[in-house]
């Protein structure tokens, strides 16, 4: 009550003008006030507007699964069709994959079985070649999702990896209590059957398939979902690979996806300035006569002129006139559409430079040629997402080669449950790591690194193995686990090498045998 009594006393001791003042001053406060709460109702009514409301609706309608599978329809037309959206998808994917990578596990038994699945004619085909990794990117680029199942051989453990079509999983069942964690993907497709006198049949079909590290310990063979009952393919887990997530969203989103309407704005706006162009071309000059008769001779003597040569020459008389049409206010600088073309790159995580292959008027070359910090390191965690997703079925390989009854790797490890999840505890000290190794980004010279590991082979207890890895990656070495095999022991330690070497191999060479033998 302590400052009501002294705004009282205040009140008695002032006069007559002041009383006057706090209150006019009180007065404009309580004005003021009733227009910021009114400023808030106007603020909530804003956002409950038609604009806000379209806004969302469009969102809750393009983001169900017919409305991702539209706008994924549409990424593959436009990473076709349209210049800009093509031209993304390549610097992507090279960004990513151009310079490849290298992929190898610690222990020689477990590298064996490794090479063996990524070497896999099936797998090169599906997964693993230069052509899956481009189109595993593209799909992420134009759906922001991939599917794949990994059929599994239950005797020898052998994987094969096949793709599934984003557009054929319905739904993702994922557990009560983790909305993130999937169970089953519900998949629904038209299988195509071929009888033995060549009649070619088509039949729809639905199944269930699990997610790669869901391995519960009861597995039901079908799947109720409402009144239908369908299979669940044990045999081919599937993982699940997306981009550009909602938080919640069971689905990713395409990398194309906010800079589709920019493009076809920036794809119109070139229409209409060719459209210009050619209109600009096509009406050349502009004729004038006093007279009707000198009109209509001067309009047959202009048809004549379309088959005239450059340079050619007219005479009128005094009362004709012939001039050019005036171009100035007329024309549009095709520059002008650059800020467009800005809004696609930014959408798509690139220069606007390199997305244009043009530097522009400002720019420069080494500008248009090289990729700044923001843009490395977003390449560098779309690798690195590459990495994880590599990393789950490879570990996948190796689990089942040791779960597998005549697996390769069955006397390594042992199954160990853990909840759904299956897991392979190793019983001796090998080593299951697996390195999943990306060239630099980053425009570094070579002579530069190489310098860099001769200085480092000085340094005690620095192991040789690892140098020689990394050199081989400066120098563009492919297939660097073959190399590695043949100066490495059983146990993946490097063979020492003296000076007879060179001899040894020659022989072996003259000898007609194999001179990596010679080495070992």
């Amino acid at each position: 009550m302590w400052p009501f009594t002294r705004y009282d006393r205040v009140l008695e001791e002032a006069s007559t003008s002041e009383v006057a003042a706090l209150t006019s001053q009180v007065s404009t406060l309580s004005f003021e006030l009733e227009r910021a709460v009114e400023s808030m109702a106007e603020l909530e009514l804003s956002r409950d507007s038609a604009g806000w409301q379209k806004l969302g609706e469009q969102a809750n309608r393009d983001f169900t699964r017919d409305g991702l599978r539209k706008a994924g329809a549409q990424g593959r037309v436009m990473g076709i069709a349209n210049t800009l959206i093509k031209r993304g998808r390549a610097i992507r994917y090279a960004y990513v994959w151009g310079q490849g990578l290298d992929i190898s596990a610690r222990d020689s038994a477990v590298n064996d079985v490794v090479q063996a699945f990524l070497d896999d004619e099936s797998n090169r085909e599906s997964f693993t070649g230069t052509q899956a990794r481009q189109q595993r990117e593209g799909a992420l680029y134009d759906e922001g999702n991939h599917f794949r199942a990994h059929f599994t051989d239950p005797l020898t453990g052998r994987v094969q990896v096949r793709t599934i079509l984003a557009d054929e999983i319905d739904d993702i069942v994922t557990d009560p209590e983790d909305r993130t964690v999937p169970w089953y993907y519900i998949r629904s497709w038209t299988e195509q059957e071929v009888s033995k006198t060549g009649t070619v049949t088509s039949a729809p079909r639905k199944a269930a398939y699990p997610a790669l590290k869901y391995q519960p310990a009861t597995r039901p063979k079908k799947l109720r979902l409402g009144s239908e009952e369908i299979e669940v393919q044990w045999d081919a887990p599937v993982k699940h690979l997306k981009v550009n997530a909602i938080e919640g969203g069971k689905f990713g989103i395409g990398d194309s996806y906010a800079s589709l309407p920019w493009a076809m704005g920036y794809k119109n706006f070139q229409e209409d300035w060719t459209q210009l162009m050619r209109a600009l071309a096509r009406i050349a000059f502009i004729t004038s006569s006093k007279t009707k008769s000198a009109a209509q001779q001067k309009r047959a003597q202009l048809q004549g002129m379309g088959a005239m040569p450059a340079g050619g020459t007219v005479n009128l008389t005094d009362d004709q006139k012939l001039e050019a049409v005036p171009k100035s206010g007329a024309t549009i600088d095709a520059e002008s559409g650059r800020p467009i073309a800005a809004l696609v790159a930014s959408g798509l995580d690139l220069p606007v430079t390199i997305l244009l292959a043009d530097p522009g008027q400002t720019g420069a070359r080494a500008t248009a040629q090289t990729l700044d910090l923001p843009t490395r390191l977003i390449f560098q965690a779309r690798q690195e997402l590459h990495t994880e997703d590599l990393l789950d079925t490879l570990g996948y390989v190796v689990e089942q080669a040791v779960i597998a009854p005549r697996g390769p790797l069955r006397t390594k490890g042992r199954a160990v449950r853990d909840g759904d999840r299956l897991k392979v505890r190793f019983v001796d000290d090998s080593d299951s790591t697996i390195d999943v190794i990306w060239p630099s980004l980053e425009e570094t010279d070579p002579k530069t690194m190489m310098d860099a590991i001769v200085a480092a082979e000085g340094i005690p207890d620095v192991p040789k193995l690892p140098l020689i890895k990394l050199a081989l990656q400066i120098l563009g070495v492919r297939d660097i686990d073959e190399l590695l095999q043949k100066i490495t022991d059983a146990d993946g330690n490097l063979i020492p090498q003296d000076g007879q070497a060179g001899d040894r191999a020659t022989q072996a060479f003259r000898q007609g045998l194999d001179p990596s033998e010679a080495l070992g």
